[in-house]
Parts: structure tokens; sequence; C-alpha cells
């Protein structure tokens, strides 16, 4: 019997134990080992911080559904992983061993590279359920006495989605709220033109997004790295095509949601020889680390490039779909060692994203993400926000159920009008 442990319990962390369950039948061990006792469905976190959703709707309690499919559940930090040993310390002082490990625990948000930045100082964030409540309780005391409003992503962020899904929220809420017209709005990023998404672009997304922050009456500042931040005042350097800096700006806010820079988690990142300086696991075409056979990992914890350099340093972002596909890649491998066999399946790095704007919504397909691309799409309409809603509800019930449907694939590409996608 081999024992399979599972760091992370969220949108590839979950898939992955039921994926392991389903394949590898009853004769192996699994448990997940997560820092907190619930999962939660990161991309609404946006609505939960204007107050369109409440915690109970984008999470629910982990250990009732794995212990139903018999996959045991430890709600603990690791605080080491003693990869020689196979073995994982947790925060209790317990000592877990393990035969696979799979790292799935999403990044270290890292507020702490700018003075000033984070919940617990001048800026919000909807990186998690906690920091998009923080994010609401201090809107709804924003909209008591309106002002000027900052939305964005740091130097070294890799998912810009939430960005401008969030601005768009917020430029909806306040026309809802008959105030839009007092609160003026900046985007402030680190992507070098809007639309760059850290994909280098996809299809017309830099023409679409930027008619729409003009409708909008968004202003923006591209290729910005964000200095320091006091209450009230954000400071930004604007860096021109070669790095240079071309102006320094002063920006007044009276709110504030940034987007962070991502780096691995400390027990992941000190593991000699796992990961890159930031943290990140370096896997190969396997997931498999570099260093270690017998550990994987998969989503926003893996070291993927950047898909082209960037005035400001940003970050590739890596969607549901590629962290499907690489949670299927990494439990068939798993199986074939097991079974003594060669591990020889790849994950599928295409980009698919469903991206809500409050009362409309964009879409974007780049098959595969790093260009040259077989397919590079990107669409815009009201369809995309109510694909969103559903795909919500849709992904919660699967959870619950405990199953292990390639959910994108089945939902979204079916959604989009797209077949099967072939490697």
């Amino acid at each position: 019997m081999s024992h399979i442990v599972i760091m992370g319990a969220g949108i590839g962390g979950m898939p992955a134990a039921y994926e392991m369950r389903e394949t590898l039948g009853e004769a192996h061990k699994i448990t997940v080992i997560n820092a907190v006792d619930y999962f939660q469905f990161v991309p609404s976190n946006p609505w939960v911080a204007v107050g369109w959703r409440t915690r109970d709707k984008v999470t629910l309690p982990i250990r009732p559904y794995l212990e139903r499919k018999g996959i045991d559940f430890i709600a603990q930090a690791v605080s080491k992983i003693d990869a020689e040993q196979n073995t994982l310390i947790l925060a209790n002082g317990e000592t877990v061993k393990y035969d696979f490990l799979v790292i799935a625990t999403g990044p270290k948000l890292a507020f702490d590279e700018i003075p000033g930045a984070g919940p617990e100082h001048f800026t919000h964030s909807v990186c998690t359920v906690d920091h998009a409540e923080k994010t609401w309780a201090a809107y709804e005391q924003f909209v008591k006495e309106p002002g000027p409003i900052i939305v964005g992503s740091m130097a070294l962020a890799s998912c810009f989605g939430p960005a401008y899904e969030f601005a768009f929220i917020l430029d909806t809420d306040l026309r809802r709220r008959r105030m839009r017209n007092k609160v003026p709005m900046t985007f402030v990023t680190s992507e070098p033109y809007i639309g760059h998404l850290g994909l280098g672009g996809v299809g017309d997304s830099k023409g679409l997004l930027e008619h729409e922050m003009r409708d909008h009456h968004i202003k923006w500042i591209t290729s910005a790295k964000v200095t320091k931040i006091e209450e009230g005042k954000m400071f930004v350097a604007e860096h021109g095509i070669n790095g240079e800096v071309v102006k320094e700006h002063e920006l007044p806010f009276k709110f504030s949601m940034m987007i962070p820079a991502f780096k691995g988690v400390d027990a992941v990142a000190a593991v000699e020889g796992l990961c890159n300086p930031r943290g990140f696991v370096l896997v190969d075409e396997h997931q498999r680390s570099k260093k270690y056979r017998n550990i994987f990992s998969a989503g926003v914890c893996i070291a993927i490039p950047p898909v082209e350099p960037t005035p400001v340093p940003t970050g590739a972002p890596k969607t549901g779909y590629m962290i499907e596909s690489m949670v299927t890649a990494i439990v068939h491998n798993i199986k074939a060692d097991i079974d003594g066999t060669a591990a020889d399946t790849k994950a599928t790095w295409n980009a698919i994203c469903l991206a809500d704007m409050g009362d409309t919504g964009a879409a974007f397909v780049a098959l595969p993400q790093i260009p040259p691309r077989n397919v590079s799409w990107f669409k815009k309409g009201k369809w995309v926000h109510v694909a969103k809603v559903a795909f919500e509800k849709y992904f919660m019930r699967k959870m619950k159920k405990g199953t292990s449907d390639p959910l994108y694939e089945k939902y979204v590409l079916k959604m989009l009008g797209i077949k099967k996608i072939q490697d």
C-alpha cells in the first residue's frame, strides 16, 4: 500500500484527491493536509468583496466530503518538508510520512515586498475569502463617503484577471448605487499594456479591454511598479519600454484593491533543490519535481517562466483548465509509478478563463499558453457573466459530490463551443 499525501485543498488539491481515489481505488491511502478546514472557490471572491456573495455560498467544509470518499483529512499547516525522509512536520508538531507527495498549496501572498501593502495596512485583496470579507467591510464604509479608487496589480503578480474583474464589478455596483460619478477610478498594473494578462495578450484583449476601460471611465497606468503605499496615497513608478522610470505618480485614494506579487509558501520554498528563487516548485513535463522523484506539484505553486520579458516583471497565470490538466497528469503518473510502468502523461498547458465584468464578461482561450498559439481567442458578452455564475454553482456541486469529472472540459469548453482540446 502506498500513502499519497496532498498538500493543499483548493481548486487543485480537492480534485486531485477525488481523482486519485477514483483512479487508485481503495488499495492505497490518501491524505489531504490543508491549513484551514474549508474549501473556498477563489474565483468568486471579487463578488464577496462587494457583497454580491456571502462566505457560505463560496465555501464548504472539507472533512465530510473527503471522508465520504475514504480520504483522510488533517486541518493543519505544514511547517517543514523533510524530502529526504519523506516526512512532513505539521504546525502542531505531528509528523506525517508519505510515499508520494503532491504539492498544491497555491501561493504565498507577498504583501511584505511593498511597504504599506495588504489588508493589514492600506490596500485590500480578493485572493482569499477572508481578505474578500475584509474588502467588503471596507467597501461598505467607503460608499458612505466615496472618493478615488485604485485597483490593479503589483510587480511579479501572476494573476491579472481578478484585478480587471474587480474594477468592472466595482463600476457596475457603483452605477447601481447611482454614485459612479463620485468615484474617479484608476487601474494601476505591472502589465506592459492593458490586456497583456501575463500572457502577451490573447486575441484582441488589448483593444477590447482598452475600449471597456474608456467606456467605463477608468484611467490606467501600465508598466507600473508600486514602490510604497501610505494611508490615502499610492506611490507608483511608471516605466518605459527599456525599463527606465519615465514618470513618478503620487495617486490619492480612499479605497484600493491590489493583487500582490506571488511567492512559494515557506515550507515548500525552504526545501533545497525543490524550487526556484521565488519558491515555486520546479517540475518536469510530467509535473514531477526535478530533484525528488516522489514529489509532484500542480497549480499556482509551480514554476512557469514568463511568456516574454516586460519592463516591470510579471508572472505567468495558471488558470483552472491548466490546473485540471496538471492534476490528471499527476494522478496517472503516480499510478504508473505504483504499477512499475513508465510515467508518460503530460499536462495540457492551455489557458482558458471566464472573467466577470459586473453585468457582462470576457472569455479567453490561449492554446497553448506560451505563444505562438494554435488558438488565440478573446470574446466579450453578457453570456460570459451568466456562464461564470452558472459555473460557480456547477463547481461547488461537483466538490460536494466528490467527482473527478474534468469540469472545464465538460462545461467551459462546451459552453464556448470548443471541441475537446488535442495536444
